[in-house]
């Protein structure tokens, strides 16, 4: 049998905290060595707020792959070929911004996942199996089985639909994106209002009822991310290397220049 490893999924099938780290300025290859050394699990290669190119953004998605650490990609909108051509360039994931109710959610099945779960439409050989010949058959079950789809809540509409979108079928995860939900609900940087509690505990509640893990973004406070790990939170991105690079810059450049004081 054919199989290709995730080790965001295995983590996840595990129980384990995934731990993911977000890409805006990265640009090249070495990154996802560089991201599963400082022990993250996955990738968040973001083609929705990010100049990234797609020839940059497969390109960090097969390297990563070697590396042991899985590249997800957030996709920019709902059309098809904004997750199949990352996909048959290698990512092992997608991320789908916005997604409000359970016809987005049946459709971004239909655009990801091969037959009998969806429609996407087959291709070549892939590099998520080296480029190997396999038969039609094992391919399109080990990609199915290997590859996470993930639906990101981020309005009260989404949180009111969420039992039914984590119910769909090929729904692998939903994760949800507090920094928007935050401002939909009318409570802009308060990722530990009543509200945003209340929707982390309907979408925990959802994702047990059906089999499906949940996602976290948009919280990096320590405390209040150990809170969300507690309710159910399991795929979780834990920062950006922009936000490492400037805490770090930041400090570095603090004890410095405290040299001659």
């Amino acid at each position: 049998m054919t199989t290709i490893r995730n080790v965001a999924k295995e983590k996840l099938d595990a129980g384990e905290l995934a731990i993911g780290v977000g890409l805006r300025q990265a640009r090249t290859v070495d990154i996802g060595k560089a991201m599963r050394t400082a022990g993250f699990d996955w990738l968040f290669i973001d083609m929705e707020h990010n100049s990234m190119a797609i020839d940059t953004a497969v390109q960090i998605s097969v390297a990563a792959q070697d590396a042991g650490i899985t590249p997800i990609v957030r996709v920019p909108g709902f059309q098809h070929f904004h997750a199949t051509r990352v996909l048959d360039g290698g990512a092992q994931g997608i991320v789908v911004p916005h997604v409000d109710d359970v016809e987005t959610a049946k459709r971004m099945v239909e655009n990801c996942k091969y037959p009998p779960l969806g429609h996407r439409s087959v291709t070549g050989s892939l590099p998520q199996l080296d480029f190997r010949s396999v038969s039609m058959a094992e391919s399109v079950e080990a990609v199915n089985s290997s590859t996470l789809l993930i639906l990101m809540l981020e309005s009260p509409q989404a949180i009111e639909n969420v039992d039914a979108i984590a119910a769909v079928p090929g729904v692998d995860a939903v994760l949800i994106g507090t920094s928007d939900l935050c401002m939909e609900l009318g409570i802009p940087g308060q990722p530990d209002h009543p509200k945003v509690v209340d929707a982390y505990e309907r979408t925990a509640a959802a994702c047990r009822a059906h089999g499906k893990h949940m996602g976290m973004g948009g919280v990096y406070e320590p405390e209040l991310m150990r809170g969300y790990v507690e309710i159910g939170a399991r795929l979780v991105l834990a920062g950006s290397d922009m936000s490492f690079l400037m805490a770090g810059a930041k400090a570095q450049a603090a004890a410095t220049r405290s040299m001659l004081s």
